[in-house]
Protein backbone atom coordinates (compact mmCIF):
# COMPACT_ATOMS: atom_id res chain seq x y z
CA UNK A 1 0.00 0.00 0.00
CA UNK A 2 1.39 3.41 -1.00
CA UNK A 3 1.40 6.02 1.73
CA UNK A 4 -0.55 9.17 0.99
CA UNK A 5 2.12 11.21 2.80
CA UNK A 6 5.06 11.85 0.51
CA UNK A 7 8.41 13.18 1.71
CA UNK A 8 8.42 16.80 0.52
CA UNK A 9 11.78 17.92 -0.88
CA UNK A 10 13.18 21.35 -1.76
CA UNK A 11 16.23 21.49 -4.06
CA UNK A 12 18.68 24.37 -3.59
CA UNK A 13 21.44 24.73 -6.19
CA UNK A 14 22.59 27.64 -8.34
CA UNK A 15 22.83 25.52 -11.51
CA UNK A 16 19.44 25.16 -13.17
CA UNK A 17 20.38 22.11 -15.24
CA UNK A 18 21.52 20.30 -12.10
CA UNK A 19 18.28 21.18 -10.26
CA UNK A 20 16.22 19.90 -13.17
CA UNK A 21 18.19 16.65 -13.30
CA UNK A 22 17.85 16.10 -9.57
CA UNK A 23 14.14 16.87 -9.72
CA UNK A 24 13.63 14.34 -12.50
CA UNK A 25 15.56 11.73 -10.53
CA UNK A 26 13.60 12.25 -7.32
CA UNK A 27 10.21 12.44 -8.99
CA UNK A 28 10.77 8.89 -10.24
CA UNK A 29 11.09 7.72 -6.62
CA UNK A 30 7.89 6.53 -4.91
CA UNK A 31 6.97 8.47 -1.80
CA UNK A 32 9.12 11.51 -2.65
CA UNK A 33 7.71 14.79 -3.96
CA UNK A 34 9.75 17.82 -5.07
CA UNK A 35 7.84 20.90 -3.92
CA UNK A 36 10.23 23.63 -5.03
CA UNK A 37 13.61 24.82 -6.28
CA UNK A 38 15.91 27.58 -5.03
CA UNK A 39 18.84 29.10 -6.92
CA UNK A 40 20.57 30.68 -3.90
CA UNK A 41 20.71 30.57 -0.12
CA UNK A 42 18.22 33.39 0.43
CA UNK A 43 15.64 31.67 -1.76
CA UNK A 44 16.25 28.40 0.07
CA UNK A 45 15.51 30.02 3.44
CA UNK A 46 12.44 31.84 2.09
CA UNK A 47 10.98 28.82 0.30
CA UNK A 48 11.58 26.57 3.29
CA UNK A 49 9.58 28.98 5.44
CA UNK A 50 6.78 29.12 2.88
CA UNK A 51 6.63 25.49 1.67
CA UNK A 52 7.68 23.66 4.87
CA UNK A 53 9.51 20.82 3.10
CA UNK A 54 10.54 17.74 5.04
CA UNK A 55 13.99 17.76 3.44
CA UNK A 56 16.15 20.42 1.76
CA UNK A 57 18.96 19.23 -0.53
CA UNK A 58 21.44 22.08 -0.19
CA UNK A 59 24.41 22.95 -2.37
CA UNK A 60 27.21 24.31 -0.19
CA UNK A 61 28.49 27.00 -2.54
CA UNK A 62 25.80 29.36 -3.81
CA UNK A 63 25.63 33.11 -4.49
CA UNK A 64 24.23 35.67 -2.02
CA UNK A 65 24.23 33.25 0.92
CA UNK A 66 26.27 30.07 1.29
CA UNK A 67 24.64 26.73 1.84
CA UNK A 68 26.27 26.59 5.26
CA UNK A 69 24.64 29.84 6.40
CA UNK A 70 21.31 28.90 4.79
CA UNK A 71 21.43 25.57 6.62
CA UNK A 72 22.14 27.32 9.91
CA UNK A 73 19.11 29.58 9.45
CA UNK A 74 16.78 26.84 8.25
CA UNK A 75 17.57 24.45 11.10
CA UNK A 76 17.16 27.27 13.61
CA UNK A 77 13.89 28.62 12.18
CA UNK A 78 12.35 25.36 10.87
CA UNK A 79 13.69 22.62 13.16
CA UNK A 80 11.46 19.89 11.69
CA UNK A 81 13.05 20.37 8.25
CA UNK A 82 16.12 18.24 7.60
CA UNK A 83 19.00 19.42 5.41
CA UNK A 84 21.22 17.27 3.21
CA UNK A 85 24.43 18.94 2.04
CA UNK A 86 25.34 18.39 -1.60
CA UNK A 87 28.86 19.19 -2.78
CA UNK A 88 31.66 18.33 -5.19
CA UNK A 89 34.04 18.39 -2.22
CA UNK A 90 34.76 15.61 0.26
CA UNK A 91 36.86 17.95 2.41
CA UNK A 92 36.36 16.97 6.06
CA UNK A 93 36.19 20.64 7.06
CA UNK A 94 33.12 21.18 4.84
CA UNK A 95 31.48 18.13 6.35
CA UNK A 96 32.16 19.36 9.88
CA UNK A 97 30.87 22.85 9.11
CA UNK A 98 27.65 21.56 7.59
CA UNK A 99 27.00 19.17 10.47
CA UNK A 100 27.73 21.97 12.93
CA UNK A 101 25.24 24.18 11.04
CA UNK A 102 22.61 21.48 11.56
CA UNK A 103 22.73 19.33 8.42
CA UNK A 104 21.59 15.73 8.81
CA UNK A 105 23.36 14.36 5.75
CA UNK A 106 26.18 14.96 3.28
CA UNK A 107 26.23 13.74 -0.34
CA UNK A 108 28.81 14.14 -3.08
CA UNK A 109 27.50 15.27 -6.45
CA UNK A 110 28.91 12.21 -8.19
CA UNK A 111 26.85 9.85 -6.03
CA UNK A 112 24.37 7.44 -7.62
CA UNK A 113 20.60 8.02 -7.71
CA UNK A 114 20.01 5.34 -5.06
CA UNK A 115 22.24 7.26 -2.65
CA UNK A 116 20.18 10.43 -3.06
CA UNK A 117 16.87 8.65 -2.51
CA UNK A 118 18.25 6.73 0.47
CA UNK A 119 19.64 9.91 2.01
CA UNK A 120 16.24 11.62 1.71
CA UNK A 121 14.48 8.69 3.33
CA UNK A 122 17.09 8.37 6.08
CA UNK A 123 17.15 11.97 7.21
CA UNK A 124 13.36 12.21 7.09
CA UNK A 125 13.42 9.33 9.60
CA UNK A 126 15.99 11.13 11.78
CA UNK A 127 18.89 8.95 10.59
CA UNK A 128 22.08 10.79 9.63
CA UNK A 129 23.35 9.91 6.14
CA UNK A 130 26.93 10.33 4.89
CA UNK A 131 28.26 9.27 1.48
CA UNK A 132 30.58 6.28 1.74
CA UNK A 133 33.34 8.41 0.20
CA UNK A 134 32.95 10.92 3.03
CA UNK A 135 33.36 8.22 5.66
CA UNK A 136 36.42 6.85 3.86
CA UNK A 137 37.99 10.29 3.50
CA UNK A 138 37.45 11.02 7.17
CA UNK A 139 39.11 7.74 8.12
CA UNK A 140 42.26 8.43 6.10
CA UNK A 141 42.86 12.11 6.81
CA UNK A 142 44.37 13.72 9.87
CA UNK A 143 42.12 16.62 10.80
CA UNK A 144 44.41 17.84 13.56
CA UNK A 145 41.48 17.72 15.95
CA UNK A 146 41.88 16.60 19.57
CA UNK A 147 39.09 16.41 22.12
CA UNK A 148 39.83 16.97 25.80
CA UNK A 149 40.89 13.79 27.63
CA UNK A 150 37.51 13.27 29.26
CA UNK A 151 35.90 13.37 25.81
CA UNK A 152 38.33 10.89 24.22
CA UNK A 153 37.03 7.83 22.42
CA UNK A 154 39.07 5.81 24.90
CA UNK A 155 36.23 6.25 27.40
CA UNK A 156 34.11 4.01 25.17
CA UNK A 157 34.24 0.24 25.31
CA UNK A 158 35.07 -1.73 22.15
CA UNK A 159 31.38 -2.60 21.70
CA UNK A 160 30.34 1.05 22.21
CA UNK A 161 32.83 2.15 19.55
CA UNK A 162 31.39 -0.42 17.15
CA UNK A 163 27.84 0.74 17.87
CA UNK A 164 28.87 4.38 17.35
CA UNK A 165 30.60 3.55 14.08
CA UNK A 166 27.55 1.80 12.66
CA UNK A 167 25.03 4.40 13.86
CA UNK A 168 27.07 7.24 12.35
CA UNK A 169 27.52 5.41 9.05
CA UNK A 170 23.81 5.60 8.24
CA UNK A 171 22.57 2.37 9.84
CA UNK A 172 19.24 2.47 11.66
CA UNK A 173 18.93 1.29 15.26
CA UNK A 174 17.13 -1.82 13.99
CA UNK A 175 19.93 -2.59 11.51
CA UNK A 176 22.60 -2.18 14.18
CA UNK A 177 20.65 -4.47 16.51
CA UNK A 178 20.43 -7.08 13.75
CA UNK A 179 24.16 -6.75 13.08
CA UNK A 180 24.96 -7.72 16.67
CA UNK A 181 22.04 -10.13 17.06
CA UNK A 182 20.60 -8.24 20.02
CA UNK A 183 17.43 -6.26 20.73
CA UNK A 184 16.67 -2.73 19.57
CA UNK A 185 16.24 -1.58 23.17
CA UNK A 186 19.76 -2.76 23.97
CA UNK A 187 21.17 -0.64 21.13
CA UNK A 188 19.14 2.33 22.38
CA UNK A 189 20.73 1.79 25.80
CA UNK A 190 24.17 1.74 24.20
CA UNK A 191 23.40 4.95 22.31
CA UNK A 192 22.27 6.70 25.48
CA UNK A 193 25.37 5.53 27.32
CA UNK A 194 27.63 6.77 24.50
CA UNK A 195 25.94 10.18 24.51
CA UNK A 196 26.34 10.47 28.26
CA UNK A 197 30.02 9.48 28.18
CA UNK A 198 30.83 11.91 25.36
CA UNK A 199 28.45 14.64 26.62
CA UNK A 200 26.82 14.88 23.19
CA UNK A 201 23.07 15.21 22.64
CA UNK A 202 22.20 14.42 19.03
CA UNK A 203 23.12 11.88 16.38
CA UNK A 204 24.49 14.72 14.23
CA UNK A 205 26.90 15.65 17.04
CA UNK A 206 27.89 12.01 17.44
CA UNK A 207 28.52 11.78 13.70
CA UNK A 208 30.73 14.85 13.72
CA UNK A 209 32.62 13.47 16.69
CA UNK A 210 33.09 10.07 15.03
CA UNK A 211 34.52 11.73 11.91
CA UNK A 212 36.94 13.85 13.95
CA UNK A 213 38.11 10.86 15.97
CA UNK A 214 38.43 8.56 12.95
CA UNK A 215 35.98 6.06 14.43
CA UNK A 216 34.32 5.74 11.03
CA UNK A 217 37.41 3.87 9.91
CA UNK A 218 37.08 1.02 12.43
CA UNK A 219 37.33 -2.43 10.87
CA UNK A 220 33.84 -3.82 11.45
CA UNK A 221 32.55 -6.88 9.62
CA UNK A 222 29.25 -6.09 7.93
Amino acid sequence: MVSDKNIKVLIADDHRIFREGLRALLEDEPGIEVVGEASNGHEAVELTSRLAPDVVIMDIRMPDMTGIEATRRITAEQPRTKVIALSMHNNVQFVQEMLHAGASGYLLKDCCRNDVAQAVRNVSSNITYLSADIVNAAATRNTGYHEPKEMSASVLSAREREVLRLLTSGKSTKEVAAHFGIGVKTIETYRGRIRNKLKLKSLAELTKYAIKEGLTGLDIDT
